[in-house]
């Protein structure tokens, strides 16, 4: 067996082009390219096979909270795989868990304290789904079986995730494979399917989307949707009282409303969850990535009494919740996650990152400026700059000239890591990142667009 440490970068390349299926990649085309091999990390910085340091613009798939290995989330880590690795919850309390989540309990909106564990985004949307349902059987009404959610939205990869996505390029492959949703207007002002203008919206899209409530509230099990902002679509910004106007169209028409709080929990959005911003409880919510600071697989489905007294009986009565994952509240990721809220409130993270939110606002105003910037979008510490062919009339560039990753490769000669989405470019960085380091994030993104856009511009003249 080799060892780990005479394993040449060169050789690690030739594994990973063998071996290994990357996600959301053309496996064509990276086999053709040349990949940097990341074997370490620095705060907020990765390091390659290479010796070569690069600022993690995404926060690691938007999970990282504290920086990369993190003294005290590293010894968090150490010190409970010394006393358990892993012990079910089926049939078994575990210490970890149940003290995460009483921990958690205090911090989630009010009334949301009961914590139904998982291991990603995906499988916590998938307990949100059935869990909706379920509870609509046992409500006596099984005929509510289905769920509204909104174009361009995202809410993970495995099928009844899918299913209540909304973006084509990532679900309509599977359509055969999905259960039929009820889709709703995106509030994506600077698209507006309905027509609307931003300067003068009235948010026609909450009409629209009472109008379907009205025609199929009968059959709804529930309402899903990303609070305040949807990451996937493009980093989609939704006016502000958005949210509170579905939740009281939700009230209306007694349908559940889940918020998938996967990428906006946590901090990211300035409040530790998104829903706080507007003071809106929903009936149940997803919360992953954030949760163990980006270090281990960790997601819970988060509800109240209402849902959860639902699924309480004789065991003959079959109102268990048969829904179970192998690493459930895996005792590793909950005492990273325990430790990370210890460190939310030691470094009085969310007061910290105040003027961070307003450094990344005025700076995002010189994007706009450019040629080739139809729109930015910010909601706390995540950000989407939309590239486009024609300012004036905000016609997108075409798929296939990759105008986004290529401003991203760019941004990687000069030492940042960034993925975008389609032709949106994503600032997603973790919360620690200093000002100095989010400047220099911002200062590279600009000049890679302008570079990128201007070499666009010329081959299209």
């Amino acid at each position: 067996m080799t060892e780990t440490g005479s394993i040449t970068p060169e050789q690690l390349r030739l594994w990973d082009k063998r071996h290994v299926w990357h996600p959301f990649t053309q496996m064509l085309e990276w086999q053709q390219d040349e990949q940097i091999i990341i074997v370490k990390g620095e705060g907020c910085w990765l390091i390659d096979s290479e010796g070569k340091r690069y600022l993690d613009g995404v926060a690691s798939m938007w999970t990282n909270v504290h920086g990369h290995c993190r003294r005290e989330l590293n010894d968090a880590l150490k010190e409970q795989v010394d006393r358990l690795e892993h012990s079910t919850l089926l049939g078994l309390g575990s210490e970890q868990s149940i003290i995460l989540a009483a921990r958690l309990a205090e911090i989630t909106p009010p009334g949301l304290d009961r914590f139904f564990y998982s291991d990603n985004g995906s499988t916590a949307m998938e307990v949100a789904v059935k869990m909706a349902y379920q509870y609509q059987v046992h409500s006596g009404r099984p005929e509510r079986s289905r769920f509204i959610t909104f174009r361009h939205a995202y809410h993970g990869d495995t099928l009844g995730a899918v299913s209540v996505g909304g973006i084509a390029i990532y679900h309509s492959t599977f359509k055969p494979l999905m259960f039929e949703t009820i889709l709703a207007p995106s509030p994506y002002c600077y698209r507006c399917e309905l027509g609307c203008r931003k300067e003068t919206c009235a948010m026609e899209c909450i009409d629209a989307l009472e109008k379907l409530m009205v025609q199929h509230a009968g059959s709804v099990a529930g309402l899903v949707i990303e609070p305040l902002v949807q990451g996937a679509g493009g980093m989609i910004v939704q006016p502000e009282g958005f949210l509170t106007r579905v939740r009281e169209l939700c009230d209306r028409y007694d349908i559940l409303m889940i918020t998938d709080e996967v990428a906006t929990g946590f901090g990211r959005t300035g409040a530790m969850f998104a829903c706080q911003h507007e003071n809106v409880i929903p009936d149940i919510m997803a919360i992953s990535k954030g949760i163990a600071a980006g270090y281990l697989p960790l997601a819970a489905t988060v509800t109240g009494e209402k849902v959860y007294s639902a699924f309480l009986g004789r065991y003959s009565e079959l109102k268990t919740f048969f829904h179970g994952h192998t690493f459930t509240g895996n005792p590793l990721a909950c005492a990273v996650a325990l430790k990370s809220l210890q460190l939310f409130e030691q470094d009085n993270l969310l007061a910290e990152l105040q003027p961070k939110i307003a450094l990344l606002k005025l700076r995002l105003a010189d994007f706009s400026a450019l040629p080739h910037v139809g729109d930015v979008r910010q909601c706390g510490m995540a950000a989407g700059i939309e590239l486009v062919a024609d300012k004036d009339t905000g016609t997108a560039y075409p798929w296939e000239e990759k105008v986004g990753i290529r401003v991203c490769l760019e941004a990687r000669k000069r030492g940042i890591f960034s993925r975008p989405l389609g032709n949106t470019i994503v600032i997603f960085p973790p919360l620690v990142i200093s000002t100095g380091e989010l400047d220099l994030l911002l200062s590279v993104l600009q000049e890679s667009i302008q570079v990128v856009t201007e070499q666009s511009f010329e081959a299209f003249q």
